[in-house]
């Protein structure tokens, strides 16, 4: 099993303390949700054609992995579909060319459950990435984020699609926070579709949603990655601390340390 965290935890580091970050800590990849201002990274100035050899030499050099490119397809918006091909199209080129396996979809805009998610139109979608990815050797990863974080219903979707370049990014804390599912229902669901994983903690105070430093919630990620371990998974565990869209979160030099140092001892 290997540890990375999103760049969804640091909106202001620049990428060489990005990589700083990542090598001091011990972590052994990087899952690419935006760099700066920018949130297509394919844009940004390290994956430029001219800086991207630089950019590989560095990671190489560093023993860092990609483990993700978590994009802002949503494919379940009809009115920018366009767009949506179009970028999915340069993220698989970006994977390919950094020897990173996945990238990552929405099904839903939000963590919590949107309205009037149009199922056959997300099965469409996954379908035409899954069949635009295969040639690049990229899979195409829907994460259990709203209305498709209840396992059962994203199961039976899978099971429709029909491409082995398809796979899930479980997201251990949405179907436990916002379905009231058990870890265990959870993975039973989806276990034959996890490809990469999501981890975050929170509490609900005063009727909110508090997102919390690992081990500070209640969501049971230690159980999670049991069964992972169980299940031999040897893909990442991806830290997503959502200081992009919260804030007033803790620092990630802060929580990046804490969390290698606290997972660490759950995968011995």
């Amino acid at each position: 099993m290997k540890i990375s965290f999103s760049t969804v935890g640091c909106p202001n580091f620049t990428w060489d303390e990005i990589l700083a970050a990542a090598k001091d800590f011990g972590y052994d990849g990087i899952e690419l949700r935006g760099l700066g201002d920018e949130l297509e990274v394919y844009k940004a100035e390290p994956f430029a054609p001219e800086n991207l050899p630089l950019t590989k030499k560095r990671l190489k050099e560093l023993n860092l992995e990609i483990s993700c490119l978590a994009t802002s397809c949503y494919i379940f918006d009809k009115s920018y579909q366009e767009n949506t091909l179009k970028s999915a199209k340069a993220h698989i080129e970006l994977a390919k060319d950094l020897s990173c396996k996945y990238i990552r979809v929405l099904g839903d805009r939000w963590i919590t459950p949107g309205e009037d998610v149009d199922r056959e139109f997300v099965k469409e979608m996954l379908c035409k990435l899954c069949d635009m990815a295969k040639e690049y050797d990229v899979d195409i990863l829907i994460e259990t984020n709203g209305v498709w974080a209840e396992s059962k219903r994203l199961a039976e979707l899978l099971e429709e699609v029909p491409y082995e370049n398809v796979g899930v990014v479980w997201d251990i804390h949405h179907p436990y926070r916002f379905f009231n599912e058990d870890v265990e229902e959870t993975f039973s669901n989806l276990k034959e579709y996890i490809k990469h994983v999501h981890v975050k903690d929170s509490k609900i105070e005063n009727g909110k949603l508090v997102f919390k430093m690992i081990g500070e919630g209640d969501v049971p990620i230690e159980k999670a990655i049991d069964l992972l371990l169980r299940q031999d998974y040897s893909g990442y565990l991806s830290f997503e601390w959502v200081k992009r869209w919260f804030s007033d979160l803790e620092e990630p030099g802060i929580v990046f340390l804490e969390f290698i140092n606290r997972i660490k001892k759950m995968i011995i």
